[in-house]
Protein backbone atom coordinates (compact mmCIF):
# COMPACT_ATOMS: atom_id res chain seq x y z
CA UNK A 1 0.00 0.00 0.00
CA UNK A 2 3.41 2.28 0.56
CA UNK A 3 4.17 2.02 -3.18
CA UNK A 4 0.61 2.91 -4.03
CA UNK A 5 0.25 6.18 -1.55
CA UNK A 6 3.78 7.51 -2.75
CA UNK A 7 2.43 7.29 -6.56
CA UNK A 8 -0.43 9.16 -5.57
CA UNK A 9 1.84 11.62 -3.86
CA UNK A 10 3.81 11.99 -6.53
CA UNK A 11 0.90 12.70 -9.17
CA UNK A 12 0.19 15.65 -6.13
CA UNK A 13 3.29 16.75 -6.56
CA UNK A 14 3.05 16.82 -10.49
CA UNK A 15 0.49 18.99 -10.15
CA UNK A 16 1.59 21.29 -7.41
CA UNK A 17 5.19 21.50 -9.56
CA UNK A 18 2.98 22.56 -13.08
CA UNK A 19 0.69 24.72 -11.46
CA UNK A 20 4.14 26.87 -9.46
CA UNK A 21 6.23 26.73 -13.22
CA UNK A 22 2.60 28.04 -15.04
CA UNK A 23 3.45 30.78 -11.87
CA UNK A 24 7.12 31.42 -13.39
CA UNK A 25 9.03 29.83 -10.38
CA UNK A 26 11.91 28.25 -11.13
CA UNK A 27 12.92 26.18 -8.00
CA UNK A 28 10.48 24.79 -4.77
CA UNK A 29 11.76 23.87 -1.10
CA UNK A 30 10.47 20.74 0.15
CA UNK A 31 8.82 23.00 2.90
CA UNK A 32 6.88 24.49 0.04
CA UNK A 33 5.56 21.42 -1.51
CA UNK A 34 4.74 19.99 2.19
CA UNK A 35 2.73 23.03 3.51
CA UNK A 36 0.80 23.06 -0.25
CA UNK A 37 -0.17 19.42 -0.17
CA UNK A 38 -0.55 19.23 3.83
CA UNK A 39 2.21 16.42 4.16
CA UNK A 40 5.50 16.73 6.34
CA UNK A 41 8.71 17.95 4.62
CA UNK A 42 10.67 14.90 5.60
CA UNK A 43 8.21 12.74 3.76
CA UNK A 44 8.42 14.84 0.83
CA UNK A 45 12.45 14.40 0.80
CA UNK A 46 12.04 10.80 1.24
CA UNK A 47 9.68 10.19 -1.51
CA UNK A 48 12.24 12.78 -3.13
CA UNK A 49 15.00 10.53 -3.11
CA UNK A 50 13.73 7.22 -3.54
CA UNK A 51 12.04 8.40 -6.52
CA UNK A 52 16.11 10.08 -7.42
CA UNK A 53 15.37 13.38 -7.58
CA UNK A 54 18.32 15.72 -6.33
CA UNK A 55 18.52 18.98 -4.58
CA UNK A 56 20.10 20.92 -2.03
CA UNK A 57 18.80 21.91 1.88
CA UNK A 58 20.00 26.17 0.48
CA UNK A 59 19.04 25.47 -3.02
CA UNK A 60 16.24 24.05 -3.51
CA UNK A 61 14.94 21.88 -6.11
CA UNK A 62 14.60 23.17 -9.61
CA UNK A 63 11.13 22.26 -10.67
CA UNK A 64 11.73 21.61 -14.47
CA UNK A 65 14.51 18.86 -13.69
CA UNK A 66 11.65 17.38 -11.06
CA UNK A 67 8.97 17.12 -13.79
CA UNK A 68 11.09 15.41 -16.05
CA UNK A 69 12.22 13.20 -13.49
CA UNK A 70 8.00 12.23 -12.90
CA UNK A 71 7.60 12.11 -16.22
CA UNK A 72 10.20 9.83 -16.89
CA UNK A 73 8.95 7.55 -13.80
CA UNK A 74 5.38 7.30 -15.24
CA UNK A 75 6.34 6.96 -18.71
CA UNK A 76 5.05 10.26 -20.02
CA UNK A 77 8.25 10.88 -21.91
CA UNK A 78 6.75 8.78 -24.89
CA UNK A 79 3.37 8.06 -25.77
CA UNK A 80 1.36 5.01 -24.27
CA UNK A 81 -1.33 3.49 -26.36
CA UNK A 82 -4.45 1.63 -24.59
CA UNK A 83 -7.24 0.20 -25.97
CA UNK A 84 -10.69 0.30 -24.37
CA UNK A 85 -12.91 -2.93 -24.53
CA UNK A 86 -16.66 -1.66 -24.48
CA UNK A 87 -18.32 1.28 -26.32
CA UNK A 88 -20.97 2.04 -24.05
CA UNK A 89 -21.98 5.26 -22.25
CA UNK A 90 -18.75 4.80 -20.35
CA UNK A 91 -16.47 3.71 -22.68
CA UNK A 92 -17.73 6.80 -25.33
CA UNK A 93 -16.93 9.01 -21.88
CA UNK A 94 -13.68 7.93 -21.84
CA UNK A 95 -13.39 8.18 -25.90
CA UNK A 96 -14.52 11.78 -25.63
CA UNK A 97 -12.31 12.74 -23.31
CA UNK A 98 -9.37 11.53 -25.65
CA UNK A 99 -7.63 15.11 -25.82
CA UNK A 100 -7.22 15.23 -22.01
CA UNK A 101 -5.69 11.62 -21.91
CA UNK A 102 -3.02 12.90 -24.47
CA UNK A 103 -1.71 15.76 -22.26
CA UNK A 104 -0.48 13.13 -20.07
CA UNK A 105 1.08 11.15 -22.33
CA UNK A 106 -1.81 8.33 -22.75
CA UNK A 107 -3.56 7.80 -26.53
CA UNK A 108 -6.72 5.61 -26.28
CA UNK A 109 -5.81 4.39 -29.64
CA UNK A 110 -8.56 1.96 -30.99
CA UNK A 111 -11.77 0.37 -29.24
CA UNK A 112 -13.68 -2.88 -29.97
CA UNK A 113 -17.13 -3.85 -29.18
CA UNK A 114 -19.60 -6.27 -30.03
CA UNK A 115 -22.65 -3.93 -31.26
CA UNK A 116 -22.18 -3.26 -35.68
CA UNK A 117 -24.12 -0.52 -35.01
CA UNK A 118 -20.87 1.07 -32.90
CA UNK A 119 -18.66 -0.07 -35.91
CA UNK A 120 -16.57 3.12 -37.03
CA UNK A 121 -12.69 2.26 -38.49
CA UNK A 122 -12.91 5.92 -39.72
CA UNK A 123 -13.30 7.83 -36.48
CA UNK A 124 -10.97 9.41 -34.69
CA UNK A 125 -10.26 6.60 -32.22
CA UNK A 126 -11.62 3.81 -34.41
CA UNK A 127 -14.06 1.31 -33.04
CA UNK A 128 -13.25 -1.83 -34.29
CA UNK A 129 -15.45 -5.45 -33.75
CA UNK A 130 -13.73 -7.77 -31.27
CA UNK A 131 -12.67 -10.57 -33.62
CA UNK A 132 -10.47 -7.89 -34.59
CA UNK A 133 -8.85 -7.27 -30.94
CA UNK A 134 -6.64 -10.22 -31.55
CA UNK A 135 -4.54 -9.17 -34.54
CA UNK A 136 -4.49 -5.39 -33.33
CA UNK A 137 -2.90 -6.42 -30.41
CA UNK A 138 -0.26 -8.26 -31.95
CA UNK A 139 0.38 -5.98 -34.71
CA UNK A 140 0.33 -2.85 -32.47
CA UNK A 141 2.04 -3.88 -29.85
CA UNK A 142 -0.41 -3.26 -27.17
CA UNK A 143 0.44 -3.65 -23.76
CA UNK A 144 -2.29 -1.88 -21.94
CA UNK A 145 -6.18 -1.73 -21.82
CA UNK A 146 -9.35 -0.30 -20.23
CA UNK A 147 -12.59 -2.70 -19.78
CA UNK A 148 -16.05 -1.40 -19.65
CA UNK A 149 -17.92 -4.07 -20.81
CA UNK A 150 -20.76 -5.67 -18.72
CA UNK A 151 -20.14 -7.96 -16.24
CA UNK A 152 -21.32 -11.34 -18.21
CA UNK A 153 -18.58 -10.60 -20.60
CA UNK A 154 -15.83 -9.12 -18.48
CA UNK A 155 -14.10 -13.15 -17.76
CA UNK A 156 -13.69 -13.70 -21.06
CA UNK A 157 -12.61 -10.29 -22.10
CA UNK A 158 -10.13 -10.65 -19.28
CA UNK A 159 -8.54 -14.10 -20.85
CA UNK A 160 -7.87 -12.61 -24.38
CA UNK A 161 -6.25 -10.00 -23.02
CA UNK A 162 -4.02 -12.40 -20.05
CA UNK A 163 -3.53 -14.41 -23.35
CA UNK A 164 -2.20 -11.51 -25.47
CA UNK A 165 0.28 -10.78 -22.29
CA UNK A 166 -1.35 -7.28 -22.16
CA UNK A 167 0.66 -6.19 -18.87
CA UNK A 168 -1.89 -3.33 -17.43
CA UNK A 169 -5.56 -3.60 -17.14
CA UNK A 170 -7.91 -0.97 -15.84
CA UNK A 171 -10.82 -2.60 -15.21
CA UNK A 172 -14.39 -0.50 -14.93
CA UNK A 173 -16.63 -3.73 -14.61
CA UNK A 174 -18.14 -5.30 -11.88
CA UNK A 175 -16.18 -8.49 -11.41
CA UNK A 176 -13.18 -8.00 -9.40
CA UNK A 177 -10.14 -9.37 -10.98
CA UNK A 178 -6.69 -9.88 -9.04
CA UNK A 179 -3.13 -9.32 -10.51
CA UNK A 180 -1.58 -12.21 -12.18
CA UNK A 181 2.75 -12.68 -12.94
CA UNK A 182 2.06 -11.12 -16.36
CA UNK A 183 -0.62 -8.82 -15.98
CA UNK A 184 -1.28 -5.96 -13.42
CA UNK A 185 -5.11 -5.34 -12.68
CA UNK A 186 -6.54 -1.98 -11.31
CA UNK A 187 -10.32 -2.49 -10.67
CA UNK A 188 -12.48 0.88 -10.50
CA UNK A 189 -15.65 0.46 -9.10
CA UNK A 190 -17.69 3.69 -9.49
CA UNK A 191 -20.46 2.93 -7.74
CA UNK A 192 -18.38 1.41 -4.67
CA UNK A 193 -16.17 4.66 -4.66
CA UNK A 194 -19.35 6.80 -4.69
CA UNK A 195 -21.03 5.27 -1.80
CA UNK A 196 -17.57 5.34 0.03
CA UNK A 197 -17.48 8.90 -0.89
CA UNK A 198 -21.00 9.74 0.75
CA UNK A 199 -20.37 7.38 3.63
CA UNK A 200 -17.18 9.70 4.24
CA UNK A 201 -18.78 12.89 3.82
CA UNK A 202 -21.87 11.68 6.03
CA UNK A 203 -19.57 10.62 8.53
CA UNK A 204 -17.78 13.74 8.71
CA UNK A 205 -21.21 15.57 9.52
CA UNK A 206 -22.01 13.79 11.95
CA UNK A 207 -18.94 14.30 13.98
CA UNK A 208 -19.32 18.21 13.49
CA UNK A 209 -22.72 17.80 15.23
CA UNK A 210 -21.77 15.83 17.84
Amino acid sequence: MDGQDRIKRLLNYKNLLRQLQNLGFIKVFSDNIADALGISASLVRKDFAIFGIAGSQKGGYHIASILHTIHEILGKNEIQKIILIGAGRLGTALLNYGKGFTDEGIKIVAAFDIDPAKFDEKADVPILPMNSLVDYVRENDISFAIITVPESSARQVMDILKTEKIQGILNFTSLKVKNSDETIINNVNIEHELARLIYMVRQKNRESHD
